[in-house]
Protein backbone atom coordinates (compact mmCIF):
# COMPACT_ATOMS: atom_id res chain seq x y z
CA UNK A 1 0.00 0.00 0.00
CA UNK A 2 1.43 3.18 -0.68
CA UNK A 3 2.54 5.96 1.83
CA UNK A 4 0.20 9.15 1.10
CA UNK A 5 2.44 11.66 0.17
CA UNK A 6 0.42 15.11 0.73
CA UNK A 7 1.44 16.75 3.59
CA UNK A 8 4.93 16.84 2.66
CA UNK A 9 3.99 17.82 -0.81
CA UNK A 10 2.60 20.49 -0.15
CA UNK A 11 5.11 21.82 2.28
CA UNK A 12 8.09 21.43 -0.51
CA UNK A 13 5.58 23.56 -2.84
CA UNK A 14 5.16 26.03 -0.02
CA UNK A 15 9.05 26.40 0.12
CA UNK A 16 9.64 26.49 -3.43
CA UNK A 17 7.16 29.71 -3.96
CA UNK A 18 8.92 30.68 -0.59
CA UNK A 19 12.21 30.64 -1.86
CA UNK A 20 10.60 32.10 -5.46
CA UNK A 21 11.08 29.77 -8.15
CA UNK A 22 9.37 29.82 -11.01
CA UNK A 23 5.96 28.39 -11.69
CA UNK A 24 7.18 25.81 -14.62
CA UNK A 25 10.24 25.06 -11.53
CA UNK A 26 7.89 24.09 -9.04
CA UNK A 27 5.81 21.82 -11.42
CA UNK A 28 8.40 19.91 -12.65
CA UNK A 29 10.20 19.69 -9.14
CA UNK A 30 7.13 18.40 -7.13
CA UNK A 31 6.16 16.20 -10.06
CA UNK A 32 9.85 14.27 -10.09
CA UNK A 33 9.84 14.67 -5.80
CA UNK A 34 6.09 12.98 -6.18
CA UNK A 35 7.44 10.23 -8.48
CA UNK A 36 10.67 9.77 -5.79
CA UNK A 37 8.44 9.38 -2.76
CA UNK A 38 6.11 6.69 -4.43
CA UNK A 39 9.06 4.73 -5.87
CA UNK A 40 10.75 4.63 -2.78
CA UNK A 41 7.33 4.07 -0.86
CA UNK A 42 8.11 4.56 2.41
CA UNK A 43 7.35 6.94 4.76
CA UNK A 44 9.33 10.48 4.15
CA UNK A 45 10.23 10.49 8.06
CA UNK A 46 12.50 7.49 7.52
CA UNK A 47 13.88 8.25 4.21
CA UNK A 48 17.91 7.75 3.85
CA UNK A 49 20.63 9.18 1.76
CA UNK A 50 20.61 5.52 0.15
CA UNK A 51 17.16 5.77 -0.61
CA UNK A 52 18.00 8.98 -2.98
CA UNK A 53 20.87 6.61 -4.57
CA UNK A 54 18.92 4.07 -5.47
CA UNK A 55 16.51 6.52 -7.05
CA UNK A 56 19.36 7.79 -9.41
CA UNK A 57 20.63 4.84 -10.03
CA UNK A 58 17.65 2.80 -11.53
CA UNK A 59 15.44 6.00 -12.36
CA UNK A 60 15.21 6.30 -16.69
CA UNK A 61 16.43 9.76 -17.39
CA UNK A 62 15.01 11.29 -20.61
CA UNK A 63 17.73 13.51 -20.88
CA UNK A 64 20.53 15.41 -19.14
CA UNK A 65 18.71 18.11 -18.46
CA UNK A 66 16.13 16.25 -17.05
CA UNK A 67 18.42 14.07 -14.94
CA UNK A 68 19.90 17.35 -13.52
CA UNK A 69 16.35 18.70 -12.45
CA UNK A 70 15.93 15.39 -10.91
CA UNK A 71 18.62 15.70 -8.73
CA UNK A 72 18.03 19.46 -8.01
CA UNK A 73 14.72 18.71 -6.96
CA UNK A 74 14.96 15.58 -4.52
CA UNK A 75 18.22 17.71 -2.77
CA UNK A 76 16.01 20.61 -1.91
CA UNK A 77 13.80 18.03 -0.59
CA UNK A 78 16.37 16.32 1.72
CA UNK A 79 17.68 20.43 2.42
CA UNK A 80 15.11 22.72 2.62
CA UNK A 81 12.09 20.62 4.02
CA UNK A 82 13.10 17.48 5.65
CA UNK A 83 16.38 18.45 7.01
CA UNK A 84 17.85 15.38 6.27
CA UNK A 85 21.70 14.42 4.98
CA UNK A 86 22.40 12.29 2.12
CA UNK A 87 25.67 11.19 2.96
CA UNK A 88 27.75 9.28 -0.13
CA UNK A 89 25.45 10.26 -2.96
CA UNK A 90 26.85 10.40 -6.76
CA UNK A 91 25.47 13.42 -7.58
CA UNK A 92 27.95 13.18 -10.40
CA UNK A 93 26.31 15.29 -13.39
CA UNK A 94 26.17 14.88 -17.36
CA UNK A 95 27.35 17.45 -19.65
CA UNK A 96 24.55 19.81 -20.78
CA UNK A 97 23.27 19.34 -24.69
CA UNK A 98 25.48 22.11 -26.84
CA UNK A 99 22.74 22.67 -29.04
CA UNK A 100 21.81 25.56 -29.71
CA UNK A 101 18.17 27.36 -30.28
CA UNK A 102 17.16 28.04 -33.41
CA UNK A 103 16.49 31.86 -33.52
CA UNK A 104 13.87 33.77 -35.28
CA UNK A 105 14.90 37.16 -37.84
CA UNK A 106 14.13 40.55 -37.46
CA UNK A 107 11.12 40.28 -40.21
CA UNK A 108 9.80 36.55 -38.40
CA UNK A 109 9.46 38.56 -35.51
CA UNK A 110 7.27 41.51 -37.51
CA UNK A 111 5.19 38.70 -39.05
CA UNK A 112 4.71 37.77 -35.13
CA UNK A 113 3.61 41.26 -34.27
CA UNK A 114 1.21 41.70 -37.54
CA UNK A 115 -0.91 38.83 -36.89
CA UNK A 116 -1.58 39.56 -33.01
CA UNK A 117 -4.77 42.03 -32.95
CA UNK A 118 -5.51 41.49 -29.13
CA UNK A 119 -4.09 43.95 -26.98
CA UNK A 120 -2.78 42.08 -24.39
CA UNK A 121 -1.47 39.48 -26.42
CA UNK A 122 0.12 42.36 -28.17
CA UNK A 123 2.29 43.38 -24.59
CA UNK A 124 3.05 39.90 -23.86
CA UNK A 125 4.93 39.97 -27.02
CA UNK A 126 6.62 43.83 -26.76
CA UNK A 127 7.56 42.93 -23.33
CA UNK A 128 9.44 39.75 -23.57
CA UNK A 129 11.18 40.89 -26.92
CA UNK A 130 11.64 44.28 -26.51
CA UNK A 131 13.42 44.07 -22.67
CA UNK A 132 14.92 40.30 -22.97
CA UNK A 133 12.44 38.96 -20.27
CA UNK A 134 12.54 35.83 -18.33
CA UNK A 135 8.90 34.46 -18.17
CA UNK A 136 8.99 34.68 -14.18
CA UNK A 137 9.79 38.39 -14.87
CA UNK A 138 7.11 39.07 -17.13
CA UNK A 139 4.68 37.65 -14.77
CA UNK A 140 6.06 39.29 -12.03
CA UNK A 141 5.96 42.68 -13.19
CA UNK A 142 4.91 45.24 -10.95
CA UNK A 143 2.96 48.51 -12.29
CA UNK A 144 5.44 50.40 -9.88
CA UNK A 145 8.61 49.12 -11.18
CA UNK A 146 7.75 50.43 -14.91
CA UNK A 147 8.85 54.36 -14.59
CA UNK A 148 7.71 55.75 -18.06
CA UNK A 149 9.70 59.08 -17.23
CA UNK A 150 12.93 57.16 -17.11
CA UNK A 151 12.11 55.02 -19.83
CA UNK A 152 13.03 51.83 -17.97
CA UNK A 153 11.81 48.92 -16.61
CA UNK A 154 13.09 47.77 -12.71
CA UNK A 155 13.36 44.22 -12.27
CA UNK A 156 13.25 43.27 -9.04
CA UNK A 157 14.55 39.78 -7.42
CA UNK A 158 15.03 38.49 -11.11
CA UNK A 159 17.40 35.62 -11.70
CA UNK A 160 19.98 35.04 -8.83
CA UNK A 161 17.36 37.64 -6.71
CA UNK A 162 19.21 40.69 -7.94
CA UNK A 163 17.78 43.82 -9.51
CA UNK A 164 18.63 45.32 -12.39
CA UNK A 165 16.63 47.82 -14.72
CA UNK A 166 16.33 47.21 -18.33
CA UNK A 167 14.67 49.79 -21.21
CA UNK A 168 11.59 50.90 -21.71
CA UNK A 169 11.10 51.54 -25.50
CA UNK A 170 9.14 55.00 -26.60
CA UNK A 171 6.94 52.96 -29.06
CA UNK A 172 5.78 50.44 -26.07
CA UNK A 173 4.92 53.03 -23.65
CA UNK A 174 1.78 54.25 -25.69
CA UNK A 175 0.83 50.74 -25.94
CA UNK A 176 1.10 50.02 -22.08
CA UNK A 177 -1.07 52.76 -21.91
CA UNK A 178 -3.22 52.03 -24.21
CA UNK A 179 -3.40 48.29 -22.04
CA UNK A 180 -3.83 50.03 -18.78
CA UNK A 181 -6.95 52.13 -19.92
CA UNK A 182 -8.71 48.74 -21.05
CA UNK A 183 -7.65 46.42 -18.71
CA UNK A 184 -7.37 48.48 -15.34
CA UNK A 185 -4.98 46.11 -13.90
CA UNK A 186 -3.84 47.15 -10.05
CA UNK A 187 -0.59 45.62 -9.12
CA UNK A 188 0.82 43.16 -11.45
CA UNK A 189 0.83 44.55 -15.26
CA UNK A 190 -0.80 41.31 -16.28
CA UNK A 191 -3.57 39.39 -14.25
CA UNK A 192 -4.97 36.32 -14.95
CA UNK A 193 -8.79 35.62 -15.47
CA UNK A 194 -9.38 34.76 -11.76
CA UNK A 195 -5.63 35.01 -10.03
CA UNK A 196 -4.18 37.96 -9.40
CA UNK A 197 -0.94 37.18 -11.60
CA UNK A 198 -1.02 35.72 -15.35
CA UNK A 199 -0.08 32.18 -15.29
CA UNK A 200 3.00 31.09 -17.69
CA UNK A 201 1.09 28.07 -19.41
CA UNK A 202 -1.08 31.23 -20.63
CA UNK A 203 1.66 32.76 -22.21
CA UNK A 204 3.11 29.92 -23.93
CA UNK A 205 -0.01 29.37 -25.35
CA UNK A 206 -0.14 32.53 -27.07
CA UNK A 207 2.76 32.62 -28.52
CA UNK A 208 2.20 28.72 -30.27
CA UNK A 209 -1.11 30.22 -31.37
CA UNK A 210 0.44 33.39 -32.70
CA UNK A 211 3.30 31.11 -34.53
CA UNK A 212 1.17 29.12 -36.22
CA UNK A 213 -1.32 32.31 -37.22
CA UNK A 214 1.93 33.59 -38.74
CA UNK A 215 3.02 30.66 -40.55
CA UNK A 216 6.30 30.30 -38.70
CA UNK A 217 7.85 26.48 -38.83
CA UNK A 218 10.16 27.62 -35.83
CA UNK A 219 9.54 26.40 -32.61
CA UNK A 220 8.96 29.37 -30.26
CA UNK A 221 8.47 30.11 -26.30
CA UNK A 222 9.15 32.69 -24.19
CA UNK A 223 12.50 32.27 -23.16
CA UNK A 224 13.54 32.36 -26.95
CA UNK A 225 12.07 36.11 -27.64
CA UNK A 226 14.48 36.66 -24.66
CA UNK A 227 16.97 35.30 -27.25
CA UNK A 228 15.54 36.44 -29.98
CA UNK A 229 16.52 39.89 -28.09
CA UNK A 230 19.89 40.11 -27.39
CA UNK A 231 20.51 38.07 -30.88
CA UNK A 232 19.11 40.99 -32.70
CA UNK A 233 20.83 43.63 -30.04
CA UNK A 234 24.02 42.46 -31.57
CA UNK A 235 22.90 42.63 -34.50
CA UNK A 236 22.45 46.27 -34.47
CA UNK A 237 25.83 46.68 -33.21
CA UNK A 238 24.67 47.03 -29.30
CA UNK A 239 27.95 46.22 -27.35
CA UNK A 240 27.87 43.36 -26.16
CA UNK A 241 28.95 44.04 -22.14
CA UNK A 242 25.72 45.98 -22.29
CA UNK A 243 24.21 43.02 -23.50
CA UNK A 244 25.28 41.55 -20.20
CA UNK A 245 23.81 44.25 -18.02
CA UNK A 246 20.46 44.00 -19.98
CA UNK A 247 20.40 40.58 -19.62
CA UNK A 248 21.37 40.12 -15.91
CA UNK A 249 24.01 37.64 -16.60
CA UNK A 250 27.05 36.73 -13.86
CA UNK A 251 29.24 35.50 -16.72
CA UNK A 252 30.32 37.40 -20.27
CA UNK A 253 30.39 34.05 -21.56
CA UNK A 254 26.89 33.52 -21.23
CA UNK A 255 25.97 36.68 -23.14
CA UNK A 256 28.18 35.70 -25.81
CA UNK A 257 26.44 32.99 -27.00
CA UNK A 258 24.08 35.91 -28.85
CA UNK A 259 27.19 36.54 -31.41
CA UNK A 260 27.07 32.65 -32.34
CA UNK A 261 22.92 32.34 -32.72
CA UNK A 262 22.78 35.75 -35.20
CA UNK A 263 22.87 34.26 -38.64
CA UNK A 264 23.35 37.82 -39.54
CA UNK A 265 26.15 38.52 -37.45
CA UNK A 266 27.93 35.33 -39.28
CA UNK A 267 27.09 35.86 -42.69
CA UNK A 268 29.19 39.19 -42.68
CA UNK A 269 32.18 37.57 -41.64
CA UNK A 270 34.52 37.60 -44.27
CA UNK A 271 36.30 34.14 -44.55
CA UNK A 272 40.44 34.29 -45.92
CA UNK A 273 38.69 32.68 -49.04
CA UNK A 274 37.82 36.09 -49.87
CA UNK A 275 41.29 36.49 -50.66
CA UNK A 276 41.82 33.93 -52.73
CA UNK A 277 41.34 34.66 -56.44
CA UNK A 278 39.69 31.52 -58.80
CA UNK A 279 40.72 33.37 -62.18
Amino acid sequence: MKVKQDDILKKYIKKLKYLRYSESTITSYSNYVLIFLETINKNYQHLTGSDFQVFLDNYNFSSASQQNGVISAIKLLYEKVLNKKYKKVDFSRPKKSTSLPIIHSQEEMQMLFNVCSNLKHKVIIALLYSCGLRISELLNLKWQDVDRSLKIIRIIKGKGNKDRPVMLDEKLIPLLESYARKYKTKKYVLKGQKTEKYSDTSVRQILKQLSKKAGLNKRIYPHLLRHNCFTHMVENGIDINLIQTLAGHKRASTTRIYTHLSNNFISQIKSPLNNISFD
